[in-house]
């Protein structure tokens, strides 16, 4: 940021986290002190394919290691912690955070051969981190996970204050968010405010987690056979619930889904899941138990496709299948992009007998994200000068900017910003200043990046239109075809028709060869390109379909 702010401005900007719901990556620079809040990743959607991850753009960090002070982290959750290992393959640096984050993070370092990469500092709500121009401060918040805290950044020119993910939920699970904390410093004076927008849509307040909790009481105590609950595994306070749920109603666990037996275990060790030794049943003693009195705590609710959930519905789960007794729990709701999966789990299921609740027609889940009346609290709890919405897809933001101004904020000190946009800021002034590297990285098993925007399209015009290879004999030397062409298809369909197709596709391929050769300067490159492009315009006009084309050919 530093050719972007002047000496005296603080700059924010977004690494990720804007216009999207996922990789959320903060960073608050004053002068040679770059502050990063959170560091998450980003699942795909079914459009981006063979990916399994999406990071940000880590240059700015990389480039200004030395002036980066803290990672803080606000909380455990994937969107918020799961880009760190990507993060440390270049650089070191110190994480702050809660007990419970910083147990989920370095399970996951341990994973990668990182943990020496970071140094661990953990926090409470009355830790104070002291730097040479920035003071960080934290204050507890409320969300579906232990350990949630807000973020307040004070800085030479005014106060920041980060909500991280928050509800108000008056009957929490966990801890209470700590209003008077919030309000103190919002009697103090904030410069500007970065706020969740995920539920900036919904016009309510959120539910309670504890009205979750008394619906999965009843269904435990209604229910007569074997119950598979699925949920997400980071949502701790719901699997707590979970537990208790089942301990009262003299139920046995088995737990499937390497991240629920790992949130588990971690949750356990921190007196955050609390369960005699015989609740939890190992998976190889399945079958010593009364299934009338099991449930299955699992992995699975967004219909992923390695997931214990997504076997089950499949049929090819190696210990678990579907009985016509059993009652299938999502409690969860979809992350946009999941919805199509989702359904098609909870049809499976439907089809192979199996009693199936979701949250659509009864409280098994509810939000960890503020709704609209909520973000109006924290407005008033608050009351910044400048307003800049984070963590939501752009219509999120823009909703929540509106609602900014029904509480008051001026509406040109609003500012909806894209990844990578820089707000500079004085106590008396802000503008957009210009803007960092923030791209989107894909990761999957081909490593870190490998994977672009080019090899993205290929992939999905594959999926789509299939794939002709065309292979021939070529005396290039002697502008000779030595062979008729021969065409392999795959993703056409095979019939009498698509056969009578491939015949015209080998003369178009042997008539454009033969006009190429004619002409006074030829490559390979350009007899390649030639049979692409004849063969394209062919196929486009008789089926409308341009699959990839794949010329393959022998030179002699």
């Amino acid at each position: 940021m530093d050719r972007f702010i002047n000496k005296h401005e603080v700059g924010i900007a977004a690494i990720g986290g804007m216009g999207e719901i996922g990789k959320n990556t903060y960073a608050i620079q004053y002068r040679d002190e770059i502050i990063i809040i959170d560091a998450g990743v980003k699942f795909p959607g079914d459009n981006i394919l063979g990916i399994d991850y999406i990071i940000p753009d880590y240059t700015y960090i990389e480039k200004n290691i030395d002036k980066v002070k803290a990672l803080i982290i606000t909380h455990g959750h994937e969107d918020h912690i799961g880009g760190i290992p990507f993060l440390l393959k270049n650089v070191s640096l110190p994480i702050y955070g809660g007990p419970l984050a910083l147990g989920l993070i370095k399970s996951k370092l341990e994973e990668h051969n990182l943990l020496s990469r970071a140094e661990f500092k953990e926090i409470t709500e009355d830790t104070v981190l002291k730097f040479k121009h920035l003071t960080i401060e934290f204050h507890n918040t409320t969300h579906s996970i232990p350990d949630a805290f807000g973020v307040i950044v004070r800085t030479p020119q005014g106060t920041i204050v980060h909500t991280g993910d928050f509800k108000f939920d008056f009957t929490p699970v966990g801890e209470p968010a700590n209003l008077y904390k919030m309000a103190k410093i919002g009697e103090e004076g904030v410069l500007c405010l970065l706020s969740d927008s995920t539920n900036s849509e919904r016009n309510e307040f959120t539910m309670s987690e504890k009205e979750v909790g008394i619906t999965i009481e009843d269904i435990l105590r209604r229910v007569k056979h074997r119950i598979i609950f699925a949920t997400f595994a980071s949502n701790v306070f719901r699997v707590k619930q979970v537990v208790e749920a089942c301990i009262k109603n003299d139920r046995k666990i088995v737990v499937f889904g390497r991240s629920m037996e790992k949130a588990i275990k971690i949750g356990t060790e921190l007196g955050y899941i609390n369960a005699p030794k015989d609740t939890f049943v190992n998976a190889k003693h399945l079958k010593q138990v009364d299934p009338n009195k099991l449930l299955i705590l699992c992995t699975g609710t967004q219909g992923e496709e390695l997931a214990a959930l997504t076997r089950i519905a499949h049929g090819t789960h190696k210990k678990i299948t579907i009985m016509p007794t059993d009652t299938v729990v999502f409690a969860s709701s979809a992350i946009p992009g999941n919805a199509l999966s989702i359904n098609k789990n909870i049809d499976l299921l439907s089809k192979l007998g199996a009693n199936v609740i979701t949250s659509s027609i009864n409280n098994v889940h509810t939000s960890g994200h503020a709704a609209k009346e909520e973000q109006k609290l924290m407005f008033r709890l608050i009351k910044p000068k400048y307003f800049m919405p984070i963590h939501g897809e752009h219509r999120m933001q823009v909703i929540h900017a509106q609602t900014a101004v029904e509480c008051d904020v001026d509406k040109n000190n609003t500012f909806i910003m894209n990844n990578g946009d820089i707000l500079a800021l004085t106590k008396d002034s802000a503008r957009i200043a210009g803007k960092i590297e923030a791209g989107d990285i894909y990761v999957d098993g081909l490593g870190i990046g490998d994977i672009g925007s080019v090899v993205i399209k290929d992939r999905k015009d594959l999926s789509e239109n299939g794939v002709i290879v065309v292979s021939l004999v070529l005396d290039i030397e002697n502008k000779v075809l030595l062979s008729n062409p021969d065409i392999i298809s795959r993703g056409f369909s095979q019939t009498h028709e698509s056969k009578e197709l491939l015949d015209t596709c080998k003369n178009v391929v042997k008539e454009s060869i033969i006009n190429k050769l004619q002409e006074n300067e030829v490559s390979m490159y350009t007899v390649r390109q030639k049979i692409i492009d004849d063969l394209s315009k062919h196929l486009i006009k008789e089926i409308g379909r341009n699959p990839v084309i794949i010329p393959t050919i022998i030179e002699i």
